[in-house]
């Protein structure tokens, strides 16, 4: 613990870093979030803070990213008390900047929400992630994983691993009042333009709920136009912190579709916390951290051979009192599971905060 001058102890000072802005879930979620709820103050490395790396992001801002590798560069050979890292710290490091910012704290904590390990084929193997994320778990003194399927991988690279999921404030949530369906009910998905592959991949069961009972598709995401396979039934509406409540309790079901993949077991069933925050009944896949989440939110899990039509078609006739009672169970275990409040000692520790 860092001492005054008069040997009284004072409180370490706390930099973080990732590549991305706030803007971007992970370091919204996994840092910014957190520092709000606790009310401390720390220094940001953000590299250039753009909200993803797809090429026409990096080429639009070019020379903003340029200069901030070198900035970036400069700035991991330092000494610092605590450091918190979220994923990456360069888009053109191969784990070596990752390592020097560790490196750089008398206590280092590494975060990552996905599968990162997984993440080098194609295109996206210019960005090294799966080297820098075992170099950011080898180096660093705690690692903090977002679920189990990360902490068993992590596992095999550092000493102290602590699985601590993404959380949410359920109080900035509106819950639903009533769970009435209308004539043409409300399905929600909630994501970024990126994830949409998941909900195109039922298209054709969605079409079909659509045409048999007159639902529609509310879909929270960023701008741009539809896949074909969504036309007639979607109603697109722009991602925006401020709206967001207010679109998830004024919808009737939620789903959360994935595919079994490698990259997909690592995902942290985030959106299924916001829905369940709003007391939505979920239908989606059991897979990585979904299959827990939907358990303690009384969810319906829908199987690789099962048809999503069916599924959603039977919570839309279930009773109003069965899909209150889904709902509010997913309120309470939220709360319960998943809330800043229940995992803020854990937290705290693993950053080198308490």
């Amino acid at each position: 613990m860092p001492t005054s001058p008069d040997g009284s102890f004072t409180t370490p000072r706390l930099t973080t870093v990732s590549l991305y802005g706030s803007r971007a879930p992970s370091t919204r979620v996994r840092i910014d979030d957190w520092l709000s709820h606790l009310d401390v103050s720390a220094q940001h490395f953000r590299h250039a803070g753009l909200g993803n790396l797809r090429p026409s992001t990096v080429f639009r801002h070019l020379p903003e990213v340029v200069a901030a590798e070198i900035t970036t560069r400069r700035l991991a050979h330092g000494k610092r008390d605590l450091l918190l890292m979220s994923r990456e710290a360069s888009p053109l490091s191969h784990g070596e900047v990752e390592e020097r910012f560790l490196r750089s704290a008398a206590h280092s904590t590494y975060d990552f929400d996905d599968a990162l390990f997984e993440d080098g084929s194609g295109l996206r193997s210019i960005y090294a992630r799966p080297a820098k994320c075992r170099r950011g778990v080898s180096t660093a003194d705690v690692v903090i994983a977002g679920n189990d399927y990360l902490a068993g991988w992590a596992s095999q690279h550092s000493r102290d691993v602590r699985v601590i999921p993404s959380c949410i404030e359920p109080s900035t949530y509106l819950v639903k009042g009533s769970w009435a369906v209308g004539e043409a009910p409300v399905i929600v998905w909630l994501g970024s333009r990126t994830t949409e592959r998941y909900v195109e991949s039922i298209a054709p069961q969605l079409r079909r709920l659509h045409e048999t009972t007159g639902a529609r598709l509310r879909l929270i995401s960023g701008p741009g136009p539809d896949s074909i396979g969504l036309h007639g039934f979607v109603d697109r509406v722009p991602w925006d912190l401020r709206t967001m409540p207010g679109l998830l309790a004024s919808a009737d079901i939620a789903i959360a579709p994935l595919d079994d993949s490698p990259f997909s077991r690592g995902k942290c069933a985030y959106k299924l916390l916001q829905y369940a925050a709003a007391g939505l009944p979920i239908v989606g896949s059991p897979v990585g951290a979904n299959e827990l989440a939907l358990k303690r939110f009384d969810g319906v899990a829908v199987g690789p051979d099962e048809s999503w039509a069916d599924a959603i078609a039977g919570v839309l006739h279930e009773g109003d009192d069965v899909r209150r009672q889904r709902g509010l169970t997913g309120v309470a275990a939220v709360a319960e599971h998943y809330s800043f409040d229940a995992w803020a000692d854990e937290w705290t520790r693993a950053v080198g905060l308490s």
